[in-house]
């Protein structure tokens, strides 16, 4: 044989084999250096709060530090599209949620990024359940009171902004129950929910974390939760379900994802390291205890929901012709 063809076949050989071994041996090497997860909220709220209790737990797995870095602003898309832009070496993690995935596409027409195209599904990490709240100067005391009291009254309905999950939550109650009431959408959680303690506004949906020091000071009274069966915590407040809405379910939710080309050994190494962290028993109690049901899924698992979501809110969104003020 000539010596050319056969260095040739040989340089061929080699190659194949190591494009055959190279993401198991990647996977085995990964990672080399700390990896950065973006948390595209401000330090201090549920999102950043829930990325540093986990990251500890994952990093000790990983053999790395994991790095939490706030990226902000328009509606989670500055630190989504940073992600989807990053290198796909899994070096850059997003813990992104419903707005992230599911929302945004329906809300902003140029979207710079797209979350089923550019983005990798990691895990669900985490929902929260949201409560019906009236302010305790309101006269209603059940989801029945609050239907008829609004349809005398036209009430202004608050959330922490347009497309957040306490407004679309609110919506599909709304449309679901037929009464007429107006959004206020504020700029984040704390001002709404300072406005709705001062009576400046009578109601909104509120994650039950932010809800629960309020309504056990009686500052806050909670109507319904908006999951499919009652809270083990809070088993008098019923869900919106069997107060008169059928088949009613929303939630708060989260999720790690990565650059869409990230290899599928990365995906699966950074999968198994949150899966671990979920399970350690003080990290899930601590997640408990911020008022957050943790999650654990399969990248698969959370590619379908991410679909599920994204067509149950695109609808009502479109139907209800919401838009970005």
């Amino acid at each position: 044989m000539n010596i050319r063809i056969s260095f040739a076949l040989k340089t061929l050989a080699a190659t194949v084999l190591a494009s055959a071994l190279g993401t198991p041996a990647l996977a085995q090497s990964y990672p080399t250096r700390p990896v950065r997860l973006i948390v595209p909220y401000a330090a201090g709220g549920g999102s950043d709060v829930f990325a540093r209790t986990v990251a500890p737990a994952m990093s000790a797995d990983l053999g790395q530090p994991i790095v939490v870095e706030n990226k902000p602003g328009a509606a989670t898309a500055i630190g989504a599209d940073l992600v989807a832009k990053a290198a796909p070496d899994g070096y850059t993690v997003l813990l992104g949620d419903n707005a992230t995935y599911a929302v945004n596409p329906s809300l902003y027409p140029n979207l710079a990024y797209d979350p089923q195209k550019d983005l990798a599904p990691v895990s669900l990490t985490a929902r929260f359940a949201l409560v019906l709240v009236v302010g305790s100067q309101v006269p209603v005391a059940s989801v029945a009171e609050l239907t008829a009291y609004a349809k005398k009254s036209n009430l202004f309905y608050a959330s922490p902004g347009t497309g957040s999950p306490h407004h679309l939550a609110m919506e599909m109650f709304r449309r679901g129950m037929n009464i007429p009431m107006t959004h206020v959408p504020y700029k984040g959680s704390a001002p709404a929910t300072n406005d709705l303690l001062a009576g400046t506004i009578p109601t909104m949906f509120l994650d039950l974390a932010s809800a629960s020091q309020h309504l056990k000071a009686g500052k806050l009274r909670a109507l319904a939760v908006s999951t499919p069966q009652r809270l083990k915590d809070w088993p008098d407040i019923p869900t919106v379900a069997e107060s008169g809405l059928p088949g009613y379910e929303a939630w708060a939710w989260q999720g790690l994802s990565v650059p869409a080309a990230t290899p599928a050994a990365i995906v699966e190494r950074l999968n198994k390291a949150y899966a671990k962290a979920a399970s350690d028993p003080a990290t899930r109690q601590r997640i408990t205890d911020q008022g957050a049901e943790i999650l654990s899924s399969t990248p698969n698992e959370m590619g379908a929901y991410v679909k599920s979501e994204t067509a149950t809110w695109s609808r009502l969104i479109r139907e209800a012709n919401i838009k970005v003020e």
